[in-house]
């Protein structure tokens, strides 16, 4: 977010979360003191209003980050729902923008391997949700993608619809945060859980942890609501969450630039 004014560019960070935020400048050359005279910053007075920073002098729109919630569970209201709710209500804190994403309970296809969408950017089958998610990841700054803990890996609809989101759209996801969410009765959440990780570790992902693995217990979502433990890992992965938009943020407005990239390389392993 910037404010240029009198020839004086201004770049606006936010140092803590919405509503107490504070903006002061930070740029390459030290302001003078007729310069923050001349932006009134040494008594600056400002509210939010619609995402707008409303001064004394004039208003800046605010930037808003957004993180993409996908739940894969075909019981919309389920467990996974309200383990991702958890997480949910911690980014509003932050005034962080989000979306609880219901991927449906129409049977998703598996990947064909077809390559249509390295001409097209989108999966070729368009009558399910993964052309939709593609669409808002555009949008979005971080993704949680939560499942329920099928046979001690993830439902077959999250399984079939990561296959093709990452397919189709690695570009969408590359250099984003991204972390995994599972919930189960009992077993098998750890191996579920790992494999959700991969899609994030072969695509250029910061992977975003908490306190312990990002699993709740329950086979309700009121025994959920009981796992008092699993609730508070996923109140902690939400605040980690913030920290590292935030502290991506920063960097972006300090002029870190992304990493390089090499020319992808590829091998096979044969006898």
């Amino acid at each position: 977010m910037v404010w240029e004014d009198k020839g004086f560019l201004v770049n606006f960070v936010t140092l803590i979360p919405y509503p107490f935020q504070l903006f002061l400048p930070v740029s390459g050359k030290s302001p003078t003191s007729k310069t923050l005279q001349d932006f009134k910053l040494q008594s600056l007075i400002f509210f939010i209003k619609n995402d707008m920073l409303i001064t004394n002098s004039t208003k800046v729109e605010v930037y808003k980050m957004k993180v993409l919630l996908v739940n894969g569970s075909p019981d919309k209201k389920g467990c996974t729902y309200t383990a991702l709710c958890e997480v949910e209500k911690e980014l509003n804190k932050f005034n962080i923008e989000t979306e609880i994403f219901y991927i449906g309970k129409t049977p998703i296809r598996g990947c064909t391997g077809c390559g249509k969408c390295t001409e097209t950017g989108k999966c070729v089958f368009d009558d399910d949700a993964v052309n939709v998610a593609l669409d808002k990841g555009n949008t979005s700054n971080g993704f949680i993608f939560g499942s329920p803990v099928h046979y001690a890996g993830p439902s077959g609809f999250i399984k079939s619809f990561l296959d093709r989101c990452f397919y189709a759209g690695s570009n969408v996801f590359a250099y984003k945060p991204g972390a995994a969410i599972v919930s189960c009765r009992r077993g098998g959440a750890t191996s579920a859980f790992d494999q959700l990780n991969k899609y994030f570790s072969i695509n250029n992902m910061p992977i975003v942890s908490s306190q312990y693995w990002n699993m709740v217990h329950g086979n309700t979502p009121e025994e959920v609501l009981q796992d008092i433990e699993g609730l508070q890992t996923m109140r902690t992965l939400g605040r980690n969450m913030a920290w590292l938009l935030q502290s991506i943020e920063a960097g972006k407005n300090a002029g870190v630039p992304l990493p390089e990239k090499e020319d992808r390389v590829w091998t096979n392993f044969i006898r």
